[in-house]
């Protein structure tokens, strides 16, 4: 991708816009970034933002930050990166400060408490959204071994409650498991295939 100062800008009025309208966490603004800059900019394939989602998630801290961070870099670099964390954090940085101030006034006000009832219907359509499309990239896989891990995942997570960073911790361990065993098996069939 060429660098220019527009993409730049670009960059950084995007991740402001999404992050400004996003309410209900970090998994609705990854969805929303996956449509802007894979659909919409077609800045990345669609497999660079689900390794960039399964990334943020994973490590510690914001997930839409986690995600600006990888994001703005594989755009434009070290620079990149910086600007899309601005745009990230610079709206709810203004939102959060000026509800801080008048917290007593918004807790009390009943219009407000609806508008933020409603959107919660609106943040559940979203991350439903968002679990669909990673669903069907796994499924697409058509790895056993990827389907069961996610299905195991989800039963752990929503039937027994087990804490989110034990299962990502887990599949982590079963993924590098896995890797290890398939690179036996070929190291193997190579041995085999040598003595003949």
């Amino acid at each position: 991708m060429k660098h220019s100062p527009k993409i730049l800008w670009q960059l950084f009025l995007s991740t402001f816009m999404l992050s400004a309208s996003t309410f209900g966490g970090g998994f609705v603004i990854v969805s929303l970034m996956k449509k802007k800059f894979v659909e919409d900019l077609k800045w990345l394939e669609e497999d660079e933002m689900l390794d960039i989602t399964a990334i943020a998630q994973s490590s510690p801290g914001p997930i839409p930050v986690n995600a600006s961070v990888i994001l703005g870099y594989r755009i434009y670099g070290v620079i990149g990166s910086i600007v899309a964390i601005l745009g990230t954090i610079i709206p709810p940085m203004i939102i959060i400060s000026i509800i801080s101030v008048f917290y007593a006034q918004f807790r009390q006000n009943e219009v407000i408490a609806t508008a933020l009832q409603v959107m919660r219907v609106g943040v559940a359509a979203v991350i439903f959204d968002v679990v669909a499309n990673l669903s069907k990239n796994v499924c697409r896989t058509k790895s056993v071994f990827y389907i069961t891990l996610m299905v195991i995942a989800f039963v752990l997570a929503f039937l027994l409650e087990v804490s989110a960073m034990y299962i990502i911790l887990g599949c982590l361990i079963a993924g590098f498991i896995h890797l290890f065993v398939q690179l036996y098996k070929e190291k193997a069939k190579e041995g085999g295939n040598s003595k003949c």
